[in-house]
């Protein structure tokens, strides 16, 4: 990987200076020029370290320069620029065999083992199991699947891992409302629950229970028959569409499970025996600058509760992880829940929580530094909300009232593969209002149509040179006019795409990566024919749109896109 051999390049060239340390090799940043005037690849090194090498930033990009040794078969030249950059510039025999290599390695290019086997657990969705998945939650399931994909494409040990919420008052809630409407269907009088599901889901549910079971359950008041069959129904349902939707889980690891196996217990043990654990009346718990004791899910206590010190870890308050009355806060059981993860060998755990849990994660990380855990052990990624427009209007949604739009209901509208890459394409730190209308549409103003019909294009290509017995060639591509040129670059940055979007947890950089790739695709396709009357010439440049389409593939599948042999508009696509 061309990171790698600039890194070390970099990392000899600050020992040859006198500046190496593991502080200042971990400021190496690196990146890719989208002006290629300005190099194929860049780094500011020397502006950031100008003043602990008490020289001026250029002066030490000269000496930088001097001291980096690279495989000129891979950089050519490095130039100082600017105010201080270091410029580098791919050799031209590097770009000219980077066609071969891209479709000899296959599905593998792109791919790196930097993460050393680094076991990560990525815990996403995890929805209430109170009714269908909504598109927020399929915002998440497409930033988290694909997150495992990136995380195992550069070498770490990657699982997803859905936490299923199954011990708490909604599961009861949910239980209630659904033997409420059997009961209405039955003729049989009882209330609705106050705030209870009402959508058109709690209905079918209870049409689908087996009659007499469920009204000698109603009779005999049993309104836990009723909640474990609707969470059966709700959980099987979010299985089936997260497996249609590509979304893969290791485990759905239930709640429930905790409180049996008594690891709640046992998480609060822990926590006592390491003294970070008190007992007080919840308004005595705080005195001088801490901010006032806010009431806990159940209510002020009445009486003493247990508190977790986490404001001695950075939270604004110490926490109640156990009530007045005996009955856990829901801190409590979550602790234990990223107590099992760690017991299970994981060196990190990264959880997707949706905007409205942000100040949630202070309290979580220092809950797991009161525990023992390492300060890294815990990352939080906030997915922020998204807005379903149509029209230039918001689709309202509320899963209450019934109203809202499900997983299934957007995969069947405009399909998986373009939901995905559309909840993929803007950082999961932004809102994004989510076009219904122009992913509907197939044509290239649909970036996810675009990008998958420059793959069906080459195929089609590849498809119309074989039928003329030419093939792709297996050596050096001439790389004669700048749109090929300017391909070439562009493949050569995925692999460095693939790691850069994986080291920052980023998705969203690879459907720009292949928009881009896409872009360049088409450039190179108008300006220079494929298969023409230079047969060498021809099965170089096949090779050429060849390692396009791979990768392509290879980041389409990162993403758990389609990559289509065939589609709309293919007669376009013949040379």
């Amino acid at each position: 990987m061309v990171w790698n051999e600039l890194t070390e390049g970099l990392s000899e060239a600050l020992r040859a200076v006198g500046l190496w340390s593991e502080e200042r090799l971990a400021r190496i940043e690196l990146a890719i020029p989208r002006d290629p005037a300005h190099g194929d690849w860049t780094t500011n090194l020397a502006l950031l370290l100008a003043k602990d090498a008490k020289q001026a930033p250029r002066a030490l990009a000269e000496a930088l320069r001097q001291a980096t040794r690279i495989d000129p078969a891979i950089i050519s030249g490095i130039e100082v620029a600017g105010p201080g950059f270091l410029n580098f510039r791919y050799a031209p025999a590097f770009l000219e065999s980077l066609p071969a290599r891209i479709a000899t390695e296959g599905e593998r290019f792109g791919s790196s083992t930097g993460g050393a086997g680094t076991r990560i657990l990525v815990e996403y969705v995890s929805a209430n199991p109170t009714g269908p998945l909504n598109v927020v939650s399929a915002r998440a399931a497409a930033v988290g699947a694909t997150l495992v994909r990136l995380l195992a494409a550069t070498g770490h040990a990657a699982e997803g891992e859905f936490y299923v919420n199954d011990a708490g008052a909604q599961v009861d809630l949910l239980g209630e409302s659904v033997a409420a409407r059997f009961a209405e269907r039955a003729g049989i009088p009882r209330p609705f629950p106050e705030h209870g599901y009402q959508g058109a889901y709690i209905a079918e549910v209870a049409a689908g229970l087996p009659a007499g079971e469920a009204g000698a359950a109603l009779e005999r008041g049993d309104s836990g028959w009723f909640r474990d069959r609707a969470l059966e129904g709700m959980l099987a349902g979010q299985q089936r569409d997260l497996a249609a939707y590509g979304a893969e889980f290791a485990r759905w690891f239930r709640e429930s499970a905790l409180h049996r196996s008594g690891a709640v217990d046992e998480t609060l043990a822990r926590l006592e025996a390491r003294g970070m654990t008190y007992r007080a009346r919840q308004p005595e718990a705080f005195s001088g600058d801490r901010p006032p004791a806010p009431e806990t899910e159940g209510g002020p206590a009445l009486g003493d509760a247990t508190f977790l010190r986490t404001h001695r870890f950075g939270d604004d308050m110490d926490r109640v992880v156990v009530r007045a009355n005996g009955s856990p806060t829901y801190l409590l059981p979550d602790i234990a829940y990223h107590r099992d993860k760690h017991a299970r060998a994981f060196r990190h755990a990264i959880d997707l929580w949706g905007p409205d849990h942000h100040g949630y994660i202070p309290r979580m990380k220092a809950a797991l530094l009161a525990l023992g855990l390492e300060p890294d052990f815990l990352e939080v990624i906030t997915v922020q909300q998204i807005n379903l427009m149509s029209k230039g209007e918001p689709v309202k949604m509320s899963k209450r009232a019934g109203e809202f739009v499900t997983l299934r209901d957007l995969m069947d509208d405009v399909g998986a593969d373009c939901a995905k890459f559309f909840f993929l394409m803007r950082s999961t730190s932004a809102h994004l209002d989510f076009d219904l209308d122009l992913a509907r549409t197939r044509n290239d103003e649909n970036p996810a149509y675009y990008v998958q019909y420059a793959h069906a294009r080459i195929a089609s290509v590849l498809r119309f040179a074989a039928e003329r017995g030419l093939s792709a060639g297996t050596g050096r591509v001439t790389l004669g006019q700048p749109e090929e040129t300017a391909l070439a670059r562009k493949l050569a940055a995925f692999p460095e795409v693939v790691r850069g979007a994986a080291a920052a947890r980023e998705p969203h950089r690879l459907p720009t990566f292949l928009t881009e790739t896409a872009a360049e695709f088409h450039r190179f396709y108008h300006a220079c024919r494929v298969v023409g009357d230079d047969a060498g010439r021809s099965r170089e440049r096949l090779l050429l749109s060849e390692a396009a389409r791979l990768v392509l593939r290879n980041g389409l599948a990162l993403m758990g896109v389609s990559a289509p042999e065939r589609m709309e508009r293919e007669a376009e696509a013949l040379p």
